[in-house]
């Protein structure tokens, strides 16, 4: 069933249009006002008005209300929208996954449903990470549905969920009664939800990643979702996004260096000329930066195109194992490559400023907590290990287990 045009109220911003470039701008000056504060402010504008121009939407055929994109280039978007607020960008992370996961499947009754809902501009929260298993990628969980009558009963507590803070939706990962895992689709304000803002890392401070408590949810049947047995892992999807955020904050680095040197007067008395913004060295730095930037990018950009054919491989809902793994491939060597690349260039930033450029107003210094709280996840020892292992020996990316 496609979207009425009645029920469309703007249009989705796409790469290139001016709708976009106004969009993301009133993103970033929204940012900027924020990091104006001392205590920390949640971007809610900015969620407003991506709910408002529907940019949820992106991945979804035109015919039924979305834009039409290939994940190649929803990751282009990703990467402008995290070099205006790495934040937002990074808060989205759950919910363009799970439109692949409908998208598989798009004729099903439910998932149509649930495209509907996308359409309209709501957006998908996550509810997965525990704290108790000694494995993070095995799928077990003590998140529980019990039988209450015609329905359910959910009760559990969930970690770093990022994003549910500004979504209508949570999917819920736990264990059915019988054992079996499934997905849980919930509304956000449901009795029983409790979202906890307490996340405290050093890093992507906005992005709501804190704990989401389910005490005696009442669940429908109809939001219970099986995870089939013979399903291909799509991790790269999730990997991969994260390194489209580093991309965007390694951008914004590149647009704080070339700021600094030009509204920069005095220089230094070893310096190479008078004036910063001729100074050689200095240059050579910004240079350095924005060869980086685009390096990610491209890299990114690439590897994107490895999880389009792999969902392009989906017969009856089920991705090609071969092409999945190949997406996880090229997700993880841009991870690798990724991670040590923007690292090191927020640490150059600092050399283009002097000292004046470590003033706490200025708070530049986040460009490296956000890099390092991202590239934290599934540390990048472990993915190069697993390239390694396949280039030398053959053997495959342990790609069954699921790293959130």
């Amino acid at each position: 069933m496609s979207v009425k045009t009645s029920e469309i109220l703007n249009k989705i911003p796409t790469s290139g249009s001016p709708e976009l470039k106004k969009l993301l701008q009133e993103i970033a000056d929204d940012a900027a006002k924020r990091r104006q504060n001392d205590k920390i402010e949640h971007p809610y504008r900015a969620f407003e008005l991506i709910k408002k121009h529907r940019l949820g939407a992106l991945r979804l055929p035109v015919e039924l209300g979305g834009a039409g994109a290939t994940i190649q280039e929803v990751f282009d978007i990703l990467i402008q929208l995290a070099e205006a607020d790495p934040d937002v960008a990074h808060s989205l992370r759950y919910h363009f996954y799970a439109v692949e996961l409908f998208l598989l499947n798009k004729e099903d009754e439910r998932h149509k449903l649930w495209l509907q809902r996308i359409a309209k501009g709501d957006l998908i929260g996550n509810g997965f990470t525990e704290l108790n298993s000694t494995n993070a990628g095995l799928f077990q969980f003590e998140t529980k549905l019990t039988v209450d009558g015609e329905g359910y009963r959910l009760n559990g507590t969930k970690y770093f969920s990022t994003g549910t803070l500004f979504a209508e939706w949570v999917d819920i990962m736990a264990s059915d009664v019988n054992g079996k895992t499934v997905r849980v689709l919930l509304p956000t304000d449901r009795e029983g939800v409790e979202i906890i803002d307490d996340w405290d890392g050093f890093g992507q401070k906005s992005t709501g990643s804190g704990t989401t408590k389910l005490n005696n949810v009442y669940v429908e049947k109809s939001e219970i979702f099986e995870v089939p047995e013979n399903s291909t892992p799509f991790n790269s999807h999730l990997q991969l996004f994260l390194q489209a955020v580093i991309a965007g904050i390694l951008q914004s680095v590149v647009n704080d260096a070339s700021n600094l040197i030009k509204t920069r007067k005095r220089t230094f008395s070893f310096a190479a000329a008078e004036k910063p913004s001729e100074d050689p060295q200095l240059l050579h730095v910004v240079g350095d930066l924005a060869s980086r930037a685009f390096a990610a990018r491209t890299i990114v950009l690439e590897a994107a195109k490895a999880l389009d054919k792999a969902v392009q491989s989906a017969k009856d809902g089920i991705i090609d194992y071969k092409a999945s793994h190949e997406a996880s491939l090229r997700a993880a060597q841009a991870k690798v490559v990724i991670d040590r690349l923007a690292l090191e260039a927020a640490t150059l930033l600092f050399e283009v400023g002097g000292a004046s450029a470590t003033r706490r107003s200025l708070q530049l210094d986040r460009h490296w907590r956000n890099i390092r709280t991202i590239s934290s996840h599934n540390p990048t020892l472990y993915k190069a290990r697993a390239i390694g292992d396949y280039v030398v020996n053959g053997n495959n990316l342990p790609i069954d287990q699921v790293y959130f």
